[in-house]
C-alpha cells in the first residue's frame, strides 16, 4: 500500500522519446552532451537530475541521496531524442554548424548524431521573422498542423520502440503575442486553428499537439504558449503536465540570486542596468523588435522580487533597463553586463558591476535534461497541469491564476527539493533548526 502522503509514480520502464521543437544550439548540445556522458567521455555537470544531492531527515543524520536514486528517473541510455527543424541537416551537422562543442567531440559522437535528424517544422515566418528554411509543413490550416504534428509524436513512439514521450520546446523565441479572445477557451482556440486564426503562434500549435496526445511539455522559451487559458485547461482535460517559461541560464540566474540577497539584508536599489552581446541564431532572431519584446518582459518579470508594495522606502523607483544586442562574432558566447546602482544605511549610495563571460548553450542544455526527466517522471505520478515545483529552471515560472511567481533561487530549490521528499516519503524539511537547541518545533529541521 501506498503510504497517505507519497505520491505514487510509475516505473520508468521502456524508452524515452524527449522531443524537442528545434534542432539547433541547444538542442544539439543537449543530445551531444547526453551521448558523451553514456560513453563515459564526460560528467553530467549542471544537471540536478543527474549530480544533485538532496538531504533527507534531520542534519544530525548527516544522510543524502542524489536525486536520480532517490526518484525513478528515466536512464540516460533509455532516452531517444529527436525533434523538429524548419533546416534539414542532421544533429551532427547542426551541431558542427552550431560550434558550440569543440570539433573533436562532435566528430567522436558523429555516428549517434547522424540518426537524430529533423522532421518538418511547423513554421511561420510572422513569428520569426529574421529566420526561414526549406523544411517546413503544409497543411490546409493550423488543425491539420496540429494533427501531422500528433502523427510524427505516435509514428515517432512506433519507428523507436518508445513507450512514452516528454517535449521540450528548445526553437526560437517567437514575436510577443499577449493572449487574446480566442485564447481564452479550448473552444475557442480549436475554432481558431480550424479558421487559420492570425493569433495562433506555432509553439501553441506544438503545445496543442502534444497535450492531445498526453505528452508533458515544457516551455523553454518566452513564446506564450503554456501560460494560455485554453492550453492549461487542455493540459487540466487531459490530465499532463505543463511548465514554463523561459530557461534561466546566464544573467537572469545571477538576478535571482543576487536581488534576493539585496532584499534580505534590506539595501536599496535604485536601477539595474542589463545588457547582453550574443551572436548566434538566438542573437540574430533577438535582433528583430518583436522577438525581443518576448524576451524583455521574461527578464524584466525576474526583479518583482523586489517588491515596491512591501519596501516602498526601498525599490520604488528602480529604473530597470533591459538590452540585447546581436554581435555575430561571439556566437554561442554570451558576455552579460550588469550595472546595480544600490543605495544603503542613510541612503549611501553604492554599485555593483556584475560582467558574466557564458556559453548559453552549455548552460541550457543540462536544464533540458532535467526538465525531460522531470516531467516525464511527472506524468507518471499521474500530475496535470502547472508544475510550479520546476520554477527553479524558469526565468517567468507558470503559476496559478491569482499567485504571484516565485523568483528567488534559493526558495524554488527549496520547493523542488520539498517535492520530491514529498514524493518518496520522506519529512519536509523547514530548516527552522530549534530541536537542536531545546525547542520542539514540531516538524522536522
Amino acid at each position: 500500500m501506498t503510504p497517505k502522503n507519497m505520491m505514487p509514480i510509475s516505473p520508468a520502464k521502456g524508452k524515452l522519446a524527449v522531443l524537442t521543437p528545434g534542432m539547433g544550439a541547444v538542442a544539439t548540445t543537449l543530445y551531444a552532451g547526453v551521448e558523451a556522458v553514456k560513453r563515459g567521455m564526460a560528467k553530467p555537470i549542471g544537471s540536478y537530475t543527474q549530480m544533485g544531492q538532496i538531504r533527507l531527515g534531520k542534519r544530525t543524520e548527516n544522510r543524502y541521496k542524489t536525486v536520480k536514486d532517490l526518484v525513478p528517473l528515466a536512464e540516460l541510455n533509455d532516452i531517444v531524442f529527436g525533434g523538429w527543424d524548419l533546416f534539414p541537416e542532421n544533429a551532427y551537422e547542426a551541431a558542427t554548424h552550431a560550434k558550440v562543442l569543440e570539433k573533436e567531440l562532435v566528430e567522436s559522437l558523429k555516428e549517434p548524431l547522424s540518426k537524430i535528424k529533423p522532421m518538418p517544422a511547423v513554421f511561420d515566418r510572422e513569428f520569426v521573422k529574421r529566420l526561414d528554411g526549406p523544411n517546413v509543413k503544409t497543411g490546409k490550416n493550423k488543425m491539420d498542423l496540429a494533427d501531422q504534428l500528433r502523427a510524427d509524436i505516435r509514428n515517432f513512439l512506433k519507428d523507436n520502440g518508445c513507450d512514452r514521450a516528454v517535449m521540450v520546446w528548445c526553437a526560437s523565441t517567437e514575436v510577443y503575442t499577449p493572449a487574446s479572445a480566442v485564447h481564452q477557451s479550448l473552444k475557442a482556440f480549436e475554432e481558431g486553428l480550424l479558421n487559420n486564426d492570425p493569433a495562433i503562434s506555432p509553439s501553441q500549435i506544438y503545445t496543442y499537439a502534444a497535450l492531445k496526445e498526453h505528452v508533458p511539455y515544457a516551455n523553454g522559451s518566452p513564446n506564450v504558449s503554456v501560460e494560455m487559458p485554453c492550453l492549461q485547461e487542455l493540459a487540466m482535460e487531459t490530465g499532463t503536465p505543463i511548465c514554463g517559461s523561459d530557461f534561466k541560464t546566464g544573467q537572469t540566474l545571477l538576478k535571482t540570486v543576487i536581488a534576493p540577497g539585496l532584499r534580505n539584508r534590506q539595501l536599496g536599489v535604485a536601477g539595474w542596468y542589463s545588457t547582453n552581446i550574443l551572436g548566434n541564431r538566438d542573437g540574430e532572431v533577438l535582433d528583430d523588435p518583436g522577438s525581443f519584446k518576448s524576451k524583455e518582459v521574461s527578464k524584466s518579470g525576474v526583479l518583482d522580487i523586489l517588491s515596491a508594495e512591501r519596501y516602498p522606502d526601498l525599490y520604488s523607483k528602480i529604473s530597470h533597463v533591459v538590452r540585447i544586442n546581436y554581435y555575430p562574432p561571439r556566437g554561442d558566447n554570451k558576455e552579460g553586463w550588469d550595472n546595480i546602482d544600490i543605495f544603503g544605511w542613510l541612503g549611501y549610495p553604492m554599485q555593483i558591476k556584475v560582467n558574466f563571460l557564458c556559453r548559453d548553450s552549455i548552460l541550457a542544455a543540462p536544464l533540458v535534461l532535467d526538465l525531460a526527466l522531470f516531467m516525464d517522471m511527472a506524468g507518471r505520478a499521474k500530475m496535470r497541469g502547472i508544475q510550479e515545483w520546476l520554477s527553479f529552471y524558469f526565468k517567468a515560472p507558470v503559476v496559478k491564476l491569482g499567485l504571484h511567481p516565485e523568483h528567488d533561487l534559493s526558495v524554488q530549490l527549496l520547493k523542488l527539493e520539498n517535492t520530491l521528499r514529498f514524493f518518496t516519503n520522506e519529512e519536509l524539511i523547514n530548516h527552522l533548526g530549534l530541536t537542536y537547541y531545546g525547542v520542539d518545533e514540531g516538524e522536522n529541521s
